[in-house]
């Protein structure tokens, strides 16, 4: 009886956890995942539309960045499996959750004149997930990725010489 709950527990927490998609397009075969770059403005080139995407960060990812780099990640491999060469972000938006701590009292009484009484307090401390929206593409004579950055972001200015 314990394991059949154990693995519920554990697919609805895997489930949270993970990409979706909504086919717009034509898919193709996947590639790996080095090659998907992400955009934050449409890029220069052609590009046909394959599927809208939403992630989230998971519900125990601490930290802003980490945040980010978690549903960015998931939606280039959720691009990746769709064969798309390319996410279009579209944005992130913050869920709920957060610290929270409850108190509760109760009492009554049962036959006999017994009285009983008790009490508890409850802390949740439960980080905001984040949710990312996308849009995997298939980019017709992308630029070189030796011109591009980590995830296809331009590369940073060269260091100040002052």
């Amino acid at each position: 009886m314990r394991t059949p709950l154990l693995l519920l527990v554990l697919a609805l927490g895997l489930s949270a956890c993970a990409s979706s998609h909504v086919i717009t397009g034509q898919p193709r075969p996947p590639v790996p995942l080095e090659q998907v770059r992400v955009y934050f403005a449409p890029p220069p080139s052609r590009y046909e539309e394959i599927a809208l995407l939403q992630s989230n960060s998971g519900a125990f990812t601490y930290g802003e960045q980490n945040k980010m780099n978690s549903v960015i990640n998931k939606l280039r491999a959720e691009a990746a499996k769709l064969g798309a060469n390319g996410v279009l972000f579209q944005g992130t938006q913050d869920g709920d959750g957060g610290t929270g701590v409850s108190v509760g009292a109760g009492g009554g009484s049962y036959g006999g004149g017994r009285h009983f009484s008790g009490g508890g307090v409850g802390v949740s401390i439960s980080p905001r997930q984040k949710f990312a929206r996308g849009v995997a593409i298939y980019v017709l004579n992308p630029p070189p990725m030796s011109d591009r950055g980590p995830q296809g972001l331009p590369p940073p200015p060269p260091p100040s010489t002052r």
